[in-house]
């Protein structure tokens, strides 16, 4: 018999070489997992020329303010969703390492992160 996990579990270490980490699979692997935890649609999109690594989760802009912000209520229930810290009235920005996008994998499918992300900026 399959041994059933928590939500809160995080996979076995093993399990993350198997994870398909580019960037258009995570985008729609968060992108599901926020739509399918709050029944709202949610902007998960990528950067363009050098930013085209990084990913940004946001409203929709049907849901946005005039200034291109989320309104109070987006920010706090993607906040929520994202493991409760604040996102930011531009929503949250995932960097390209392979270890941020993981973190936000586990925080979009509401498990406790497997691994944190580590800034390596140059």
């Amino acid at each position: 018999m399959e041994r059933m996990t928590m939500v809160d579990e995080a996979p076995d270490i093993f399990q993350l070489s198997n994870v398909d980490l580019s960037r258009d699979a995570v985008i729609k692997r968060i992108k599901t997992a926020l739509e399918s935890r709050s029944g709202k649609q949610w902007s998960v999109t990528h950067g363009r020329g050098t930013d085209a690594g990084w990913i940004t989760i946001t409203a929709p802009p049907g849901r946005r303010d005039e200034y291109d912000c989320l309104t109070p209520a987006d920010r706090q229930q993607l906040s929520h969703l994202l493991g409760g810290d604040d996102c930011g009235s531009g929503g949250a920005s995932v960097p390209p390492q392979s270890d941020f996008r993981q973190e936000f994998i586990d925080r979009a499918e509401g498990r406790k992160p497997s691994v944190k992300g580590v800034a390596n900026w140059d």
